[in-house]
């Protein structure tokens, strides 16, 4: 396919998410021919003046391979055992295909946790903006020793999220998501012969949503529902997406030179600046609120501050101060916001006028809900 896209041929800046399936060439041990072949394009982009950042599983594979057969090892602890060891087998690889085209790598190894509040999201930030500008190729990946499922906000759960976090924290133009699947399918190709490839996706709504959970086999797994959560937040934070298979011939290079191939995902916005990129990115999000139609198109087309007598329903574990996604009630995200209200308060006054606030509660933080100048429309 020919077909050019503006919105990938601007790209200055890209992160690649790189999947274990993809790594693996569908084996139990890492690919050095196929990891050598992706090397080969990031390292021509590298060349030409591009800033790489790639996200990359693999470990707890390698660890396996590395390890052999090890009987009634199972569970958790196993699997972080596979991951302490099999990190460095994955960096060793990266390290020597790199190390070809006279390119530096660097590893950095992120949790959730750090990440949750503002100034581990900047020192993040900043180590990998640095590393960037001093022509570092960083390699991410999510500290699988230390970062627990138990833990539920510990954890990024896949390195698709990650990879969108990571776009986010530095800013990209784009998040390119390769494995083994080609893009978004309107059915599961496997098992639907008239399921066709999507090209474009403008934005993430509920019927996109809806499509992906209903598919049968890979499509309706964690494969493809995670990657169009990871699509959604970096497209909130203005940056485009591309999900595609890692085999077609020089897909990096391709996709990076604007070709379309895969599945392109817009951004719904232009570039946010820090605070809100960190808001958006959906890591401290303590919970949810529900508004009427009336007050959805307030926030949409005037940007007016969320009042109380808008909320239709309210969900999560949050307090006042703490960032709550809003959708509308069709089940769309508006954006993201601090509240300057309990849930408890505000399932107390929720349809309420704001003069009745000071009634009900025993304390008054304002007419406004949310506050304008803490929203995050997208």
């Amino acid at each position: 396919m020919n077909e050019k896209s503006q919105n990938t041929a601007a790209c200055k800046r890209l992160v690649i998410k790189l999947g274990t399936s993809l790594l693996t060439g569908g084996t139990n041990h890492l690919d050095p021919v196929t990891m050598a072949g992706l090397v080969d394009q990031m390292a021509k982009l590298h060349e030409a003046g591009m800033e790489v950042l790639v996200v990359s599983s693999g470990a707890i594979a390698a660890g396996r391979h590395k390890l052999g057969s090890v009987r009634g090892r199972k569970g958790l602890p196993f699997k972080q055992v596979l991951a302490s060891v099999g990190q460095s087998q994955l960096m060793n690889t990266y390290d020597m295909l790199f190390a070809k085209h006279g390119i530096t790598v660097a590893q950095a190894l992120l949790t959730k946790k750090v990440l949750n509040n503002r100034s581990g999201y900047l020192n993040t930030r900043n180590t990998l903006l640095a590393l960037m500008e001093m022509r570092i190729i960083c390699i991410v990946n999510e500290n699988d020793v230390v970062a627990i499922d138990e833990i539920r906000e510990a954890k990024f759960g896949d390195n698709d999220n990650l990879s969108a976090m990571v776009a986010n924290l530095v800013d990209a133009d784009l998040l390119l998501i390769l494995s083994d699947i080609d893009g978004l399918y309107t059915a599961d190709p496997h098992h639907d012969p008239d399921a066709r490839l999507i090209s474009e996706v403008a934005k993430i709504d509920s019927g996109i949503e809806k499509m992906v959970k209903g598919t049968a086999g890979t499509l309706g797994t964690g494969g493809m529902v995670t990657k169009i959560e990871a699509a959604r937040l970096a497209t909130s934070s203005g940056v485009s997406v591309v999900i595609a298979a890692g085999r077609e011939p020089d897909v990096i290079t391709r996709v990076a030179s604007g070709e379309r191939i895969g599945t392109l995902f817009l951004p719904v916005c232009n570039k946010l600046e820090s605070r809100q990129r960190w808001m958006m990115s959906g890591l401290s999000t303590k919970g949810r609120l529900t508004v009427d139609s009336g007050a959805a198109e307030a926030l949409k087309q005037q940007r007016r501050s969320l009042l109380a007598a808008g909320i239709v329903e309210a969900e999560g574990r949050f307090q006042r101060g703490d960032i709550v996604d809003v959708f509308d009630p069709e089940g769309n995200q508006l954006g993201c916001g601090i509240t300057n209200y309990s849930l408890a308060d505000i399932l107390a006054v929720k349809g309420l006028h704001s003069d009745a606030i000071a009634g009900i509660l025993d304390h008054d933080y304002g007419s406004e809900v949310i506050h304008r100048n803490n929203l995050v429309i997208l």
